[in-house]
């Protein structure tokens, strides 16, 4: 099956095949998962926070049991996936753009004996490869801001979702408050004219008639973990340097920069939303 992708889709698409991209997510950001972590101190390892994002969302979903289908789009190296196979015995599919991170996730499932209960397919979440009304729970983590149209992609989410089923995810968002024009210089770095922002995904979500189960306000996490990401960069520079240009470790530090600073500002936001779709749909 040949995927189209929208402009955005395949600038992402691009990006997290790149070589670059995928050594500096591997040395820095732990190599399971490619999302912004729940810190308890400054000083914490990337992946312990990032395993704690994991964990966090788990406990919002509280339902899920071995006979559960599960669906991770934007699943990046399948950390979430096999977290949910291995605690709850369920089968879980993968959807993602990067060729290159999709191997990689495969090779961690088989290397963890989990590749019988992880299906991972190469796709973007616009248009899913999955039979309507075939899914408990979908899961996402940092990923749909990459979307150049994220109505389609809650559209997909609810064509997929079994009545009752359950959306969990996160986004680094604008805020509700945020004033026009201050995010330009992150927007242009990452391609995209706008972020979506909580007041967004709720309105987007009452269209489709989901049950809102709550939404957690974790903005401070996006200023804790970009902040870290940034300290490790510069703290490794000289071993990063070796095996990534130094032209994306300049971009990278300058990038993090702008979301660290668009944070405190108060511009940027960040949480968990948890929506269910009506048992009558």
């Amino acid at each position: 099956m040949t995927t189209s992708y929208d402009e955005a889709t395949q600038i992402a698409r691009e990006y997290y095949n790149s070589t670059d991209a995928d050594r500096f997510y591997e040395k820095v950001w732990g190599g399971e998962d490619i999302h912004i972590g729940i810190y308890r101190g400054f000083e914490e390892p990337i992946r312990d926070a990032s395993e704690r994002t994991v964990e966090h969302m788990i406990t919002r979903l509280v339902s899920i049991h071995k006979d559960a289908s599960v669906l991770d789009i934007g699943s990046g190296y399948g950390g979430a996936a096999r977290k949910l196979a291995e605690r709850f015995g369920c089968d879980v599919a993968c959807i993602n753009l990067s060729e290159a991170e999709n191997e990689r996730n495969r090779e961690l499932c088989r290397q963890a004996g989990l590749d019988e209960q992880i299906t991972v397919i190469d796709g973007s979440f616009e248009h899913l490869d999955v039979p309507d009304a075939s899914v408990d729970v979908v899961w996402c983590q940092d990923a749909i801001l990459h979307s150049g149209d994220r109505e389609q992609v809650l559209r997909e989410v609810d064509r997929v979702l079994k009545p009752g089923g359950r959306f969990v995810f996160t986004d680094p968002m604008q805020s509700d408050a945020c004033p026009h024009g201050v995010l330009d210089t992150i927007l242009q770095r990452i391609h995209l004219p706008d972020l979506g922002s909580p007041s967004f995904y709720k309105a987007q979500a009452q269209r489709l008639g989901w049950e809102n189960l709550g939404y957690e306000d974790m903005s401070q996490q996006l200023v804790n973990h970009y902040e870290r990401v940034r300290q490790i960069t510069i703290e490794k520079h000289g071993d990063l340097a070796e095996q990534i240009s130094e032209d994306y470790l300049q971009r990278m530090k300058e990038g993090l920069t702008r979301w660290v600073e668009g944070g405190k500002s108060g511009w940027l936001a960040w949480g968990v939303f948890l929506f269910q779709k009506p048992v009558d749909a």
